[in-house]
C-alpha cells in the first residue's frame, strides 16, 4: 500500500521524511516552476523514480486540483506506539511535551496543528481512534509536510492514555475557557507536560476534562469568547516554548 502527498512544501518534506520512504515523484508535464524544480531536483538526487503527467491525470491521482502540479507516493502511513513516544522523549534528555487531540473533525485544523507541534518540538502528537480526522492528503499538506517528521500516534482511549503518561510523570493540562481555568500564562509549564486541545465547537469531552491534571485558558481581550482549535493550540505550545526558552536563557 502507498499513499499519495500533494503539494509543493509536503512533497519537498515527504523527500526528507524519517518515518516513510519516498516511492515515486509525479510532476505534471509542462515547465516547473523554480520551486517545483527544486523538488525535482531533490528527488533526482535521491535516487526517486521520477513521472510526468498531463494537468487532467494529476487532478486524477490528487482527487482535486491544489496539486501544485506535483504528487508524491510514499510508504503507507504508519502510527507510532505511546512505547514509541515515550521513548522518543526519554531519548531527547529533555522534558515531555506532548500534544492530544480531542475530536478534532477538520483536516485542516488537524494538519495545522500537527506542524505548530513539530516546529515547537514536541515529541509526538496522539488522537483517538473515534469522532476524529484520521490521516489524509488534506492533512499532510496542511501541515505542510510536518506530518512526515512527527509521531503520531492513534489511541483507543485518551483519557486511559492522559492516565499512562501522567504515571510516567507527565502532567496533563487541558485547554479550557471555563471561568475557573487557570490563565495559561500564570501555570509553570517548564517540566514534563502533556497539553489537550478539544474539538473545534464544544472543546474537551467531560470525561478528558476529568483526568486531566488542570485546565488552563488563553485569556481573551476582545468580544469574541474563544479561538479556532489550531490557534489556541499554536499559542499553548508555544507559550511552553517561550517558558523553557526564558529558563535557559
Amino acid at each position: 500500500m502507498a499513499d499519495w502527498i500533494y503539494g509543493v512544501n509536503p512533497a519537498r518534506e515527504g523527500l526528507r521524511s524519517r518515518l516513510r520512504r519516498p516511492l515515486e515523484l509525479v510532476v505534471v508535464s509542462q515547465s516547473p516552476s523554480a520551486r517545483l524544480q527544486e523538488v525535482i531536483d531533490e528527488a533526482s538526487r535521491a535516487g526517486v523514480t521520477i513521472r510526468q503527467v498531463d494537468r487532467k491525470e494529476m487532478d486524477r491521482l490528487a482527487g482535486n486540483n491544489r496539486h501544485q502540479g506535483v504528487l508524491l507516493k510514499v510508504e503507507d502511513f504508519s502510527f507510532a506506539s505511546l512505547d514509541d513516544l515515550v521513548e522518543n522523549w526519554r531519548a531527547s534528555g529533555k522534558p515531555a511535551f506532548f500534544l492530544l487531540l480531542d475530536g478534532i473533525t477538520d483536516p485542516h485544523n488537524l494538519g495545522a496543528l500537527i506542524r505548530s507541534a513539530e516546529g515547537a518540538g514536541c515529541h509526538g502528537v496522539i488522537i483517538p481512534k473515534d469522532r476524529a480526522c484520521g490521516v489524509t492528503g488534506v492533512v499532510d499538506k496542511s501541515s505542510a509536510g510536518a506530518l512526515e517528521h512527527i509521531p503520531l500516534c492513534q489511541v483507543t482511549n485518551l483519557a486511559r492514555t492522559m492516565d499512562e503518561l501522567r504515571r510516567e510523570g507527565v502532567w496533563v493540562y487541558g485547554l479550557a475557557g471555563d471561568a475557573d481555568s487557570q490563565d495559561i500564562y500564570s501555570c509553570d509549564l517548564v517540566g514534563n507536560v502533556a497539553l489537550v486541545v478539544g474539538s473545534e465547537g464544544s472543546g474537551l469531552r467531560p470525561n478528558v476534562k476529568a483526568h486531566c491534571d488542570g485546565l488552563l485558558r488563553i485569556p481573551m481581550a476582545g468580544t469574541v469568547s474563544s479561538l479556532n482549535a489550531s490557534v489556541a493550540g499554536a499559542l499553548a505550545m508555544y507559550e511552553v516554548v517561550r517558558q523553557r526558552k526564558n529558563q535557559v536563557d
